[in-house]
């Protein structure tokens, strides 16, 4: 069964982000590749994704399309990168999700 697994950064995140040294964002950027390494068998698809501000998002239904910067109006989240993962079933899918070495958040959705 295929699932995508979405990495989810806020904004707490992105300020303990900037406040790493280098050496530490190089280390996390490491076990971030490690993990990608070690499910390397089962990850179909992955990418990673620029950067909240870059989106552009059209919201449907009640009239005329509405077109706005960002990625959610209200939001305090955002999609940073994802993986599609061919894995036995959710439960599968979630022990990876739970062994994720960076964004606080990994959201699990079945691929239609």
């Amino acid at each position: 069964m295929r699932y995508v697994l979405m990495f989810v950064d806020n904004a707490r995140y992105a300020e303990d982000w900037e406040a790493r040294s280098e050496d530490e964002k190089q280390d996390l950027y490491a076990r971030v590749e490690k993990w990608l390494d070690e499910h390397a068998d089962r990850i179909v698809h992955k990418t990673r994704l620029q950067g909240g501000e870059t989106a552009t998002t059209v919201r449907l239904g009640g009239g005329e399309p509405l077109v706005t910067d960002g990625p959610f109006v209200e939001g305090k989240e955002v999609v940073s990168g994802y993986v599609e993962v061919e894995v036995g079933g959710l439960d599968e899918a979630v022990a990876m999700a739970k062994t994720w070495p960076s964004c606080p958040t990994v959201e699990i959705r079945p691929v239609m």
